[in-house]
């Protein structure tokens, strides 16, 4: 199953992410995972929030640009060598990995990655049947 994640294009300039963070923190929404890359000009800010929707909507009413796509989101025991398996069955699915992050939580023993791919349910087919877990929306709020 898919997850909705939130990309915003961000100004490349001193304060623009502190006034999306306030944005989404004045609404209710609680950012759990994110990633951010740049060019000179501007950024992408990928997050992963407890309601989309109202993520997708709080941030049009302020003209910041934004667009909501499906990814995987994998938990993995956080022991050597499960990276590569995942990569191995996303590849022997054909699916081309378009980016990826992710983010530990030791104490748990836990890794959680979050990946684009060509095609979210072929790829998380293959995972699953490569038994790996695929986490649904409703896991990571």
């Amino acid at each position: 199953m898919a997850v909705k994640q939130i990309s915003v294009f961000v100004e490349n300039q001193v304060g623009k992410l502190a006034e999306i963070a306030d944005y989404l923190n004045e609404a209710g929404v609680n950012i759990r995972a994110f990633a951010i890359s740049d060019t000179t000009d501007f950024g992408i800010l990928r997050m992963i929030v407890n309601d989309p929707e109202k993520a997708e909507e709080v941030l049009l009413e302020n003209h910041i640009s934004v667009s909501i796509i499906d990814v995987m989101v994998v938990s993995i025991p956080d022991e050597q060598g499960n990276f590569a398996k995942i990569m191995r069955a996303l590849a022997d699915a054909g699916q081309n990995i378009e980016y990826a992050y992710a983010f530990l939580t030791p104490e748990a023993g836990f890794a959680t990655v979050i990946v684009r791919v060509d095609d979210p349910q072929k790829g998380t087919d293959a995972l699953k049947t490569a038994g790996i877990r695929v986490l649904e929306q409703g896991e990571i709020i």
